[in-house]
């Protein structure tokens, strides 16, 4: 029989409520156990969907006062019946609740064990499961309803969609391949089939082409303000937080170090970095501050090249844009509201957005040329691949789609297209869980916090 088993579902930390998790044969048996509803009634007796309001006692000591809330299996999180324990969100008084409900048999409960019994126990494949874990982790509005999507089956409908086209033809393949004579076999056609999989393999090469956008969605995207000294780019940052974060004079190389700040966008969380302006330096503390500049440029998702418009383009701007232009980038003409100087910017580069920090002249425009740049899939039904596993997943059925087109155009049999078909169809259901193996699993649910 499945053990029991017991978990705190909120952070422990001080907080207005802590909420303890229990699940399996004997949820409800063990809450009961350490309850007494100011009801009188057992909660052994109650349906699903039920709470009652008592009070937590334990060897005879009362714990605190709160709510159970009882949930019947199948229709819970897990599919078991589960018990849900509302106290005060005191850290030492969940543990006391955990530590009762142990004594009364339940066991801790291992990092994503309540999510993986969901998954055992089909109310999640392995992608909805693993969106979870990314809703909870979602930094920003967008990255958090593209999981949401996930955990509601976006990926998971697109990748069965996939999934059942392909294992159709691999049935009409083995089909013609095993009675070939049979006069109600598949008409199968070199043609249709080449067709057919093309068809698949497009949409697969549009989920791993949306892997970038997925990724940068959930971790948030880094974008690196870069420049020549006392150009704006502290001023650029302050407009762009909405507050005074970095340090502003007109003392060229006040920024000394790496600002960071974080700011959403359409719900897209951007972690800006400020950077110090590179130039060449006797200071020692500066050329550290500018290695780490251009440290950022090299590993940021975008950079801000900031010019200033009223002062001529310059020969050591000219060679730090030899390093920003190998970079996703935006160049910004600055101070748009002095007179500009002429010829300020002769190609390259061309200047993407004029701009003035210090009065918020062009902002609106630049937005919508970072959305423009980061070219962010904000769909509507967020289908999406934002892991490793994932998208390995999706590229090792697209490759082994490519070598059963590529046989069949070069003149491979049927049913040796067949075999090979059988190698697309494979890594799909691997992403879904249906063909998980167990370290795969583990691998999965590790990541999980232990009350979820």
């Amino acid at each position: 029989m499945e053990q029991t088993i017991v978990a705190c579902g909120t952070p422990s930390a001080v907080s207005a409520l802590a909420v303890i998790r229990l699940s399996g044969p004997r949820a409800i048996e063990i809450a009961g156990r350490i309850f007494r509803p100011v009801s009188g009634r057992e909660l052994t007796s109650l349906p699903g969907y039920r709470a009652s309001y008592g009070e937590f006692v334990s060897r005879g000591e009362r714990i605190d006062e709160g709510i159970v809330l009882v949930l019947r299996a199948p229709k819970s999180y897990t599919g078991e019946d589960m018990a849900e324990l509302s106290c005060h969100g005191n850290p030492s008084i969940a543990a006391r609740l955990i530590a009762a409900c142990v004594r009364e048999g339940a066991r801790p409960a291992a990092a994503g064990e309540f999510t993986r019994r969901a998954f055992e126990n089909g109310k999640l494949d392995l992608a909805q499961a693993e969106a979870v874990a990314e809703l909870i982790g979602a930094e920003g509005s967008a990255a958090a309803s593209a999981a949401l999507a996930r955990r509601d089956g976006a990926l998971s409908r697109e990748i069965g969609e996939i999934t059942d086209a392909l294992s159709y033809a691999a049935a009409e393949l083995a089909m013609w391949g095993d009675y070939p004579e049979e006069e109600d076999s598949p008409a199968v056609t070199r043609e249709g089939l080449l067709c057919s999989l093309e068809a698949g393999r497009g949409r697969l090469s549009a989920l791993c082409d949306g892997y970038h956008s997925g990724r940068m969605l959930q971790k948030g995207i880094s974008v690196a303000i870069a420049g020549s000294p006392n150009v704006g780019k502290s001023t650029l940052m302050n407009r762009l937080c909405g507050r005074d974060r970095s340090i502003v004079t007109e003392i060229a190389g006040t920024t000394r170090d790496v600002v960071e700040d974080t700011v959403e966008l359409d719900g897209v969380l951007l972690r800006l970095l400020d950077t110090a302006g590179i130039r060449p330096t006797g200071d020692a503390v500066e050329q550290i501050g500018v290695l780490r500049a251009k440290q950022a440029v090299e590993t940021s998702d975008l950079v801000l090249f900031l010019l200033d418009r009223s002062r001529p383009f310059t020969g050591e701007e000219r060679s730090l844009y030899e390093l920003v232009k190998e970079r996703p980038h935006l160049v910004l003409a600055n101070k748009a509201d002095l007179p500009a100087a002429k010829q300020s910017f002769p190609p390259p580069p061309s200047v993407d957005v004029e701009i003035s920090a210090g009065t918020g002249e062009g902002m609106e425009e630049l937005s919508r040329a970072l959305r423009r740049t980061l070219g962010l899939r904000l769909t509507q039904d967020h289908c999406l691949i934002a892991s490793e596993r994932q998208y390995s997943c999706v590229h090792r059925s697209m490759r082994a789609l490519d070598e059963t087109i590529s046989a069949l155009r070069e003149g491979v049999t049927l049913d040796a297209a067949g075999v090979l078909l059988d190698g697309a169809i494979g890594p799909l259901a691997e992403l879904t869980g249906r063909q998980a193996s167990e370290a795969v699993l583990e691998q999965v649910f590790s990541h999980f916090c232990v009350g979820k």
